[in-house]
């Protein structure tokens, strides 16, 4: 037993990737095609470890109606709306036709097209067009960082009790805890985890994930 969490090394890295839930063609070619048509912008899409995390969460939760803000290529698109069951449905929110016109030809390969209702524009203003009432069981919130809040608090509302809020990218790359680091994107992720902790509709945790994955559940 250790009361802290691990380093993670790249050989390790790969030993969890080896040994969860295998990642399939469909998700191995996306990956791929997004790093040769996109180079510079790669490194916005999760890792395959999340991938399997979030497929087996949204599993576990039973959740029928999730929505995504920003959805890059489409991978996390995939791996949640694989996790839905056959009549669930994942409102994926992003502002680039370029990069979702990879993710549609990717969900049908997947076979999850059907889930899957894709909103251009910016993702406030689409949020801010649903109804006010309860109506998601699960968000993943992977954006713009000097937005997070803002999503933040259109989302909260929109949740069910129980339902399950997911936000990527929550420790910066360790920059989080640098006090040189004050650009505006790694300002946003501190004031975002900093509302989270004192905000009393959710409990919450933050895990190192990734580049760190904050999993919060509304009360």
């Amino acid at each position: 037993m250790t009361r802290t969490t691990e380093g993670i090394s790249p050989q390790l890295h790969a030993y969890v990737v080896d040994h969860s839930l295998p990642v399939d063609p469909v998700l191995a070619d996306l990956a791929e095609e997004t790093a040769r048509l996109f180079p510079d912008h790669q490194g916005m899409q999760i890792g395959p470890e999340q991938g399997a995390f979030t497929t087996l969460l949204t599993q576990l939760s039973g959740a029928r109606n999730a929505v995504e803000i920003g959805t890059f290529t489409g991978y996390s698109a995939i791996c949640f709306a694989r996790g839905l069951p056959e009549d669930g449905t994942l409102l994926a929110l992003d502002i680039s036709e370029e990069w979702t016109s990879v993710a549609r030809r990717y969900w049908e390969r997947a076979g999850v097209a059907d889930r899957i209702t894709l909103r251009i524009g910016p993702a406030l203003d689409s949020l801010r067009a649903l109804p006010g009432e309860p109506q998601f069981d699960l968000a993943f919130l992977d954006a713009d960082k000097t937005g997070y809040l803002d999503y933040w608090e259109e989302l909260v509302p929109r949740m069910r009790p129980g339902g399950l809020l997911l936000a990527d990218n929550t420790l910066s790359h360790g920059r989080v805890v640098d006090p040189e680091e004050d650009s505006p994107s790694v300002q946003g992720i501190r004031d975002f985890n900093d509302r989270l902790v004192a905000d009393d509709r959710v409990t919450q945790v933050l895990l190192p994930i990734g580049d760190g994955l904050t999993l919060a559940r509304r009360l």
